[in-house]
């Protein structure tokens, strides 16, 4: 099995994984014979082992390349799919007989269609499977079908389907196990690259049973007779698409087009001298309703500052209104804390249970402080004990809103321009806004001035460690999923700062904070992302292949393949791809699948930002 490395990541390639037990119907016997009677005792039971076959739960997908609605450069890129189950592409057999040999192709492939080869998918049942234009063989069904199971089909033109389908001893190139780096999957790949300049449809296809034996040869796929216009009906499991129309759309690209502006959380420069002073610190206008009804505009910074803000622990708050702070020569008031405050209350309001257990604990821990006094003043009576430790939910829901969980995203960003569109913005999370919002949900029950001095007196045990992160904008966040972001407290630091919280605040917005000041952001796809490609000259009429080493590290005999030309329609010869592939590795084992997709994949592009000074 080969094996790749990416960075502390080992992946191993296998070539095929069978099932326990294959789809079928099964019979068990167990029997007990007694020493002192010549008569056995014994039990058989049947079983049936329903596999997936004319349908696939959402689920067993777990990750489709190209990302479906994807439009980017794509143009060299072998489509492929991750599924969840490692068995799933070996639990049935392309041919209409199961056979023993562990190494048979796959039952299930990608087909690639583009612009207007694309077929419409119909929805059929498994009764009408054969009663379609398309033809389709006859079906023999399982214990745990019925006629009337639900299918999705699609009705391809049998000469369009024969460029496209790959013959059966190229199928078992085409399908692999991917281990290591979490769950092992299975990967299925395409035999065709996508087209330029128009919109891709890719389905996951089965094959069960659809290349008998013939006499003069192997396994062939059924076309059915050779008449014009023949249509092959095949069950789609599963589809997606994409479009290759703008060589600007690939990730690292995009990823690229991000560093526009100088990365810091703040509105441009004004031509007043003094709003420039609040601006450049991360302040913005906003809208200001006073108590007595009067409408005005104050300065408003969220948590989210230019740079790391943290001047110590605050004096508990009754109101809001006494955090409200006049800027005298600008005439406007400072309204950042009183809003953090006023925010931190009302989410604990209405949190309800969070609510309801800081008042009862605040009221349990009045209770001990009196009895505490009590006794240092010589009470006669003795007073049981209270327990007025802080309950776990209550520590939780606090330690949630250090994390920013539950801001509402205007309280964040509350001026659109503080974020573009495709752009990265750096921060320092303001500790200081963080623990006005704390205190604000801390104020549950505190009615007097002697309960803002007991609550001065006891503060609450949460950690305010130094916070930084970025803010993410692109339809990289929506068209990628498996997006991976890491940060480091230098710029030649290996070790990656704790993730405090990633999150996606919208689609296309990402929210990333880190426990530490962050110094480099690196910005990759996961493993699951790593896609399958080959390079194209400028003529597109012929590609090659860089190779790597095979699994025991023997380096290629060539650093690449010599040319090969595409076949019909952009479909890759596999055969021979496999050949030079296989000629050029100086190992003597035999060439699988596994092999085919260590020198296939392309490790996903990783792109690092610098963070500005503040």
């Amino acid at each position: 099995m080969p094996e790749a490395t990416d960075g502390a990541a080992r992946i191993t390639f296998g070539a095929y994984r069978r099932p326990s037990l294959e789809s079928g119907d099964y019979e068990i016997t167990v029997s007990q014979r007694v020493s002192l009677d010549t008569q056995p005792f014994g039990v058989t039971k049947n079983f049936t082992v329903s596999g997936d076959r004319f349908t696939l739960p959402p689920s067993a997908i777990r990750e489709v390349f190209p990302p479906d609605g994807s439009l980017g450069d794509h143009v060299n890129v072998l489509p492929h799919v991750v599924l969840d189950r490692p068995t799933l592409p070996w639990e049935r057999d392309a041919r209409p007989v199961g056979h023993a040999s562990g190494a048979r192709p796959p039952w299930l492939a990608l087909l690639v269609f583009s612009g207007e080869e694309s077929p419409v998918p119909v929805p059929a049942t498994l009764g009408t499977l054969t009663a379609g234009p398309g033809l389709f063989p006859a079906v023999t069904l399982e214990k745990h079908q019925a006629t009337g199971d639900q299918v999705t089909v699609i009705d391809v033109p049998a000469d369009l389907l024969r460029t496209l389908l790959p013959t059966y001893d190229d199928l078992a190139y085409l399908a692999h196990v991917r281990e290591g780096d979490g769950p092992d999957t299975a990967v299925v790949v395409a035999g065709r690259l996508p087209a330029p300049g128009v919109t891709t449809v890719v389905h996951l296809v089965s094959l069960e049973g659809r290349f008998p034996d013939t006499a003069a040869q192997g396994p062939a796929f059924d076309f059915g007779p050779a008449t014009p216009g023949t249509l092959i009906r095949l069950v789609s499991l599963a589809s997606w698409r994409f479009a290759c129309v703008d060589a600007a759309q690939t990730f690292p690209r995009m990823v690229y087009g991000l560093a526009a502006g100088d990365g810091a959380l703040r509105l441009p420069p004004s031509r007043e001298p003094l709003a420039n002073a609040f601006l450049s610190q991360g302040f913005v206008p906003a809208r200001h309703h006073l108590r007595q009804g009067a409408r005005g505009v104050a300065w408003y910074r969220g948590p989210l500052t230019a740079g790391p803000v943290d001047t110590g622990p605050v004096t508990p708050a009754r109101t809001a209104d006494a955090l409200l702070r006049f800027h005298p020569r600008v005439g406007m008031f400072d309204v950042g804390h009183a809003a953090a405050w006023q925010l931190g209350r009302l989410l604990t309001l209405r949190s309800g249970d969070a609510a309801t257990t800081l008042y009862q604990w605040r009221r349990r821990r009045d209770r001990n402080l009196k009895r505490s006094t009590r006794e240092r003043d010589d009470y006669p009576l003795t007073v049981p004990g209270i327990d007025d430790s802080l309950p776990a939910t209550v520590l939780n829901w606090l330690t949630g809103l250090t994390r920013l969980e539950g801001v509402p995203l205007a309280y964040l960003i509350p001026d659109e321009r503080l974020l573009p569109v495709e752009t990265i913005r750096f921060f320092g999370l303001d500790q200081q806004w963080i623990r006005y919002l704390v205190d604000g949900a801390y104020s549950i029950g505190r009615l007097s001035q002697s309960d803002a001095d007991l609550d001065a007196a006891h503060p609450l045990p949460l950690p305010h460690t130094p916070v930084t992160g970025a803010l993410i904008r692109s339809d990289v966040v929506s068209g990628y999923s498996g997006l991976l972001v890491d940060a480091y407290a230098d710029e030649s630091d290996t070790h990656p700062l704790p993730h405090v919280r990633i999150q996606k605040l919208t689609p296309d917005i990402l929210l990333c904070l880190f426990d530490g000041v962050l110094a480099r952001l690196d910005l990759h796809q996961q493993p699951e992302s790593r896609h399958f490609a080959v390079e194209l000259p400028d003529e597109q009429t012929s590609f090659t292949k860089t190779l790597r080493p095979d699994g025991g590290d023997h380096p290629p005999t060539s650093p690449r393949t010599q040319p090969l030309p595409l076949g019909p329609l952009r479909v890759l010869p596999l055969e021979d791809l496999v050949t030079a592939m296989s000629d050029a590795l100086p190992t003597t084992s035999e060439f699988t699948s596994g092999d085919f997709a260590l020198q296939m994949i392309e490790t996903a592009e990783r792109v690092t930002f610098l963070r500005p000074p503040a």
